[in-house]
């Protein structure tokens, strides 16, 4: 595991894939359960399951504050990534520990025992603003790095380039850096670009997004 110290306020780097790379995603319907699960547990409040939580909602209409913001995220059919600020103190490490949930209704749905995730996530503390921005590109556009047909993933990349009205994640961040999401396009594709040549011939992708 990359180790990193948490702090509200920063940015974050999280990855991790299937054990023995084994798929973590085999249909459509689990994206979307991973998905809503990231949306859900986005709670300071003690929160039970998914299903606890839709009569929750029901009984109160106070808006619940956070404990991370979502910059952007790829979830790919073996591994995924996403990029998280922290906003409540141990927002990072209570979020992540209640995505581990995702695991018990995979193995229930599959009939399978054990775990499903290679360890704890790696997470990279992103430092820097040029950090923010090039991982940006890496993590939206990672099942195009992978060459993935999009039928084949989901990501927040739609939501970028205003191709969704789905509103996961906080963007302000990144787009708020360009004239329009046209060139945060442009950056985007040349990002990757040069990201993926780079780890090509040197490899270290962590130290090449640290650069």
């Amino acid at each position: 595991m990359i180790r990193a110290s948490f702090a509200v306020g920063e940015y974050y780097h999280i990855f991790n894939r299937g054990v023995e790379k084994r798929n973590i995603f085999l249909d459509q319907r689990d994206f979307d359960r991973f998905l809503e699960s990231m949306l859900v547990f986005n709670t300071t409040e003690p929160i039970g399951g998914i299903y606890a939580h839709s009569f929750m909602k029901q009984v109160s209409q106070k808006p619940a504050k956070r404990l991370i913001h979502i910059i952007c995220y790829c979830l790919n059919p073996n591994h995924f990534h996403m990029i998280l600020e922290e906003v409540a103190d141990g927002g990072v490490s209570e979020f992540l520990r209640r995505l581990g949930g995702y695991t018990k209704y995979f193995n229930h749905k599959y009939k399978r025992n054990g775990v499903l995730l290679q360890g704890r996530c790696k997470i990279v503390h992103i430092e820097t603003n040029k950090q923010l921005l090039h991982t940006s590109a890496y993590v939206n556009c990672n099942d195009r790095a992978h060459g993935l047909r999009h039928c084949m993933s989901k990501s927040s990349w739609d939501e970028y380039i205003g191709k969704t009205t789905d509103a996961l994640c906080e963007k302000k961040i990144i787009l708020d850096q360009f004239a329009s999401k046209a060139e945060y396009r442009d950056f985007t594709e040349n990002s990757l670009k040069n990201i993926l040549e780079r780890k090509e011939k040197h490899g270290e992708l962590e130290k090449i997004l640290l650069e």
